[in-house]
């Protein structure tokens, strides 16, 4: 009998269990993005592009090492020799590797979830003006603090697990300078109040334009979090110019954006699975804060369901996705 799957959160992690679930039934998930990204956004203007998120990643695992040896092969991915050692990216942006990943899976984006309710059919996923189910299996890939009010009125072990994590802020600056930077470099971390310091050009697939961006360290973050994003962009600016100790060009564009909720801290190295009730949840939050630590996740959250969810006997369920407003 064919299950039905509801995923909330459409990024690495979420990808990947849903990938991992194949063949099991009706795989459906819902991210409140417009497009592919997550925190492995990319921002494009013209010409000009900035991967505003993670910057790069790295395969380990013998799991992940295979996959991403599966996603250079199709052309997503490529290493990044200016950057760190055994840098990887996306191709042509961070962002397209989840692109890429979403082709072929039932993805419905712009989906913002309020909640999770269960029915007599099964769970229901309500949107803001929307619900979609019922359900056999929900699962959360989103950040930890966005996770724990899903999970709460379910399942409180799960809930304060999620609510023990606590993710570091970080604030984040896309600049486009009018001429290469003197001295030229590629990528600098933990320099100054930085974390970051990344030329996009240096990577591969990028383009000519002189786009960086600029990741503040967690504490500068969280000392500024409610600051305006106008302010930060001048502040990390003027930083920068004394971090490298030369005068910058002019910029042609430049602009902040927080994530508030960037690297997480404090995880179980445990993903969460409650087979009686059908929820479960996955993320960087529940293994690693890396590119791999969310794969793994969803993988490992993934196997786990399939072990039990073949077992189950319950009706067979039709989606039922109509407007609420």
């Amino acid at each position: 009998m064919r299950r039905r799957i509801g995923i909330v959160g459409a990024g690495i992690a979420g990808l990947a269990c849903a990938e991992q679930l194949r063949g099991i039934g009706d795989i459906v998930l819902f991210d409140k993005g417009r497009r592919p990204g997550g925190r492995l956004a990319t921002v494009t203007i013209g010409n000009a592009s900035w991967d505003l998120g993670a910057p790069s990643f790295t395969a380990r695992d013998p799991r992940f090492r295979a996959e991403v040896m599966r996603w250079r092969e199709a052309g997503w991915v490529a290493r990044w020799d200016d950057g760190p050692r055994n840098a990887l990216v996306g191709i042509p942006s961070m962002a397209s590797l989840v692109a890429e990943q979403s082709r072929g899976l039932n993805v419905r984006f712009g989906f913002s979830v309020q909640s999770l309710v269960t029915t007599d059919g099964g769970w229901v996923i309500e949107g803001e003006r929307c619900q979609a189910g019922p359900f056999d299996g929900v699962v959360v890939a989103v950040p930890a603090e966005q996770a724990a009010p899903l999970l709460a009125l379910h399942d409180l072990k799960a809930a304060r697990h999620a609510a023990s994590v606590r993710s570091f802020p970080c604030w984040a600056v896309m600049v486009e300078f009018c001429r290469p930077l003197k001295p030229s470099g590629h990528l600098a971390t933990d320099a100054g109040i930085f974390s970051v310091i990344a030329n996009n050009r240096s990577k591969p697939g990028r383009g000519e334009a002189e786009c960086w961006v600029l990741h503040a360290s967690a504490q500068w973050s969280q000392k500024h979090l409610e600051s305006s994003a106008d302010n930060v962009a001048i502040q990390l600016l003027a930083e920068l110019a004394e971090t490298i100790g030369t005068d910058l060009p002019a910029h042609t564009f430049i602009k902040a954006h927080r994530w508030r909720f960037s690297r997480p801290c404090g995880q179980s190295d445990q993903v969460i699975w409650n087979s009686s009730l059908g929820l479960g949840a996955c993320g960087d939050w529940c293994t690693e804060p890396t590119v791999e630590g969310a794969w793994l996740s969803g993988i490992q959250l993934a196997e786990r369901m399939r072990a039990t969810l073949m077992d189950w006997e319950a009706p067979d369920l039709v989606e039922d996705l109509r407007d609420a407003g």
